[in-house]
């Protein structure tokens, strides 16, 4: 509850919550899953009701993985889940589970269908505008998208000027469901951050950190938070930090 609380206090109005396949198994999931997901998610929407915190369920993990990371508990790297229609067809009684049990509950916002999906193999090259501008008919639907400037060696030969200039000149989106911070001096990190939330701000949907806590510390929100290295009330957006955001809860 002291996490709610933290977040309350901090403007955060929304807490995405990554959940595993296996908590529509709980108490007694398969081996090697172990019970008590479900009990921890329905204690997070009680106390996001009682802070006026909206929640995200993510299925974070798929039957068989979805894309070989270990947050999506696979087995030595192996992605199954987009090439098995079994592990697919396993994944929808999941979704299904969490829609009755938390449809009606005041404090959920959405549903994630599947964090991160790796591509099925097809013909020619990956569009990766093409489902993002395709007129699929439907409402109440937000495509998410992850930002890091890691991951990608372009980044590692920038300046950290260069790479908070690449944020002000090239992100955007209507829903900014992962960043963070990383690799810098603390003026740096400063302006690292503010930059994202300068723009992250203008999304429609909002955003997402991941995360709230981690061993890492620039991946930690509630670290960078005490430490000042993000300044939620420093954004030059025109929308409210307590209005718009999204953050991710894992």
């Amino acid at each position: 509850m002291e996490d709610f609380k933290f977040l309350y206090e901090h403007g955060i109005n929304t807490v995405r919550i990554p959940v595993g396949w296996w908590i529509a198994c709980d108490p007694d999931p398969p081996n090697p899953f172990i019970g008590g997901s479900l009990e921890a998610l329905d204690n997070a929407f009680s106390w996001a009701q009682e802070y006026d915190i909206k929640c995200i369920i993510d299925l974070h993990a798929a039957p068989g993985s979805q894309n070989g990371m270990e947050h999506s508990a696979s087995i030595d790297g192996f992605t199954d889940w987009p090439t098995s229609p079994d592990y697919i067809s396993k994944s929808l009684p999941v979704i299904e589970f969490l829609f009755s049990r938390y449809a009606t509950h005041s404090a959920l916002l959405g549903i994630e269908l599947l964090n991160e999906p790796s591509a099925a193999t097809r013909i020619g090259n990956a569009d990766p505008l093409e489902l993002y501008q395709a007129n699929i008919g439907s409402t109440n639907l937000v495509l998410d998208l992850h930002f890091y400037n890691l991951f990608d060696k372009s980044f590692v030969n920038m300046s950290a000027g260069d790479n908070v200039q690449y944020i002000y000149k090239s992100r955007e989106g209507e829903w900014v469901n992962e960043w963070n911070v990383a690799n810098g001096s603390q003026t740096d990190y400063e302006n690292f951050g503010k930059a994202q939330l300068d723009v992250y701000n203008a999304a429609s949907f909002g955003w997402c950190y991941w995360t709230l806590k981690n061993d890492m510390k620039h991946w930690d929100f509630e670290w960078n938070i005490r430490n000042n290295y993000l300044q939620l009330g420093n954004s030059t957006s025109k929308k409210s930090i307590s209005t718009l955001g999204l953050f991710g809860l894992a």
